[in-house]
């Protein structure tokens, strides 16, 4: 499943704000500035910081 590079454009990070990368083989969003991976549920992104992992 991929997302739309329309919604990739807006999300960012929901702690520093910065940019997101789209991993699509690992299903997840990284934030390289803070070292979270965000993971993509049923083509959702959950952006919630406690759902985070450390990378």
């Amino acid at each position: 499943m991929t997302l739309s590079q329309e919604l990739l454009d807006i999300l960012v990070c929901p702690k520093c704000k910065g940019e997101l990368l789209y991993q699509q083989s690992e299903c997840r969003l990284l934030c390289e500035t803070c070292q979270l991976a965000y993971p993509i549920r049923d083509g959702i992104p959950v952006l919630l910081i406690d759902e985070a992992e450390k990378f």
